[in-house]
């Protein structure tokens, strides 16, 4: 097992980035041609020539056993020793005072997650944000205990069918110990070719995340807005879907918008202070295309990146900016909703030798 370094107090994102600073169970731009003009495209490349879905999702993650499309369905994230993944159990809300229990997280004010007192972020994107307790006390001799920062980021939908709930802490200087969790409570009906025969179907919201850092402590959140597509006809050997984030913002932990911070540390990164459009915005997320990306029980998963261009040399060259996966779950009886939780990483430009995970949940409806 990979120990988790505590963070050293000042030793925080806000301080080493040069100026940065309720259940969880509430229009993106169109492809064009020309990637050097700013606009992301899916890449058309399917990752595997003969893609088969596993039974526990075109995602792979633990979860329900035996899942069908009649059945709920509740995907955790994957345990790793290495980075503190998945280490997050038995997600609980409690409707009676609204707060959470969370499982097996170490100095977490006794796995207790609620709205506190002064809280700065309490809502994000439309979803709710709890945290752990600051402090807590010996029993014994009554010492106050100081406790390791946690964030819990958690979404229901307006008909109750799908949640999602996500903890990061800021507390270690690597990711330290966290999870997710997102869930189906009733069944997905795959929609009926329609007599044009196209059978595909649209789905848009919000999207909300928690960011964490590898080489710095500190929390930071996001927001955007999301559509995804499903081709539930196309490609023959699975079903496809493309997506998009956009109109990203990013907050610190107090919710200070730092977005243009951050689009100052790209520009330097990239050297575009005079050679990029003067309007600038964080990059759109886009899905990786290709089939098997949804399977017969409405569970959907693959790649997505965002692009940017580098001006650095001789001659300008879209490179990647950010890269991970995304998970989600169909739901309805007309296929009416999509819950899903992404996780993408990249080279933080504010600070060298440090890495970037944001981690989002996702609630989408059909329009």
């Amino acid at each position: 097992m990979k120990w988790r370094v505590i963070a050293v107090l000042g030793a925080g994102l806000a301080v080493a980035s040069c100026g940065s600073g309720g259940n969880p169970f509430g229009n993106a731009p169109q492809c064009g041609g020309n990637p050097l003009a700013g606009t992301p495209c899916p890449d058309p490349t399917p990752p595997d020539p003969t893609p088969t879905p596993p039974e526990d999702g075109p995602g792979g993650l633990p979860g329900t056993e035996t899942p069908s499309a009649a059945t709920p369905i509740i995907r955790y994230e994957d345990v790793s020793d290495d980075t503190g993944n998945g280490y997050a159990q038995g997600f609980t809300f409690n409707a009676a005072d609204n707060t959470y229990t969370v499982d097996n997280l170490a100095f977490d004010g006794g796995n207790d997650y609620r709205k506190r007192l002064g809280q700065p972020v309490d809502r994000l994107g439309g979803y709710e944000v709890y945290e752990a307790a600051a402090e807590v006390r010996d029993p014994q001799t009554g010492a106050l205990i100081p406790q390791f920062e946690h964030k819990l980021l958690a979404g229901v939908s307006r008909s109750g069918r799908t949640e999602f709930a996500i903890v990061r802490t800021g507390a270690y200087r690597g990711y330290g110990f966290g999870g997710f969790v997102m869930k189906r409570n009733d069944n997905f009906v795959r929609p009926p070719n329609p007599p044009s025969g196209a059978n595909q179907a649209a789905y848009s919201g919000n999207y909300a995340a928690v960011r964490d850092f590898d080489g710095a402590s500190g929390l930071e959140y996001a927001t955007g807005a999301m559509t995804i597509a499903i081709d539930f006809n196309d490609f023959n050997r699975g079903d496809a879907v493309k997506g998009t984030v956009s109109n990203r913002q990013i907050f610190d932990a107090n919710g200070t918008n730092i977005t243009a911070r951050v689009l100052e540390a790209m520009d330097a990164k990239f050297d575009r202070d005079d050679k990029a459009p003067a309007t600038r915005e964080l990059p759109t997320l886009v899905f990786a295309v290709g089939p098997g990306a949804i399977n017969a029980n409405g569970e959907i998963g693959g790649l997505l990146d965002s692009s940017v261009i580098d001006y650095n040399g001789d001659r300008a060259r879209v490179v990647t900016y950010e890269a991970g996966k995304y998970y989600g779950v169909v739901s309805g009886p007309n296929a009416d909703e999509v819950v899903g939780v992404i996780v993408i990483e990249a080279e933080d430009p504010r600070i060298d030798g440090v890495t970037v995970r944001e981690t989002g949940g996702f609630i989408l409806y059909r329009p």
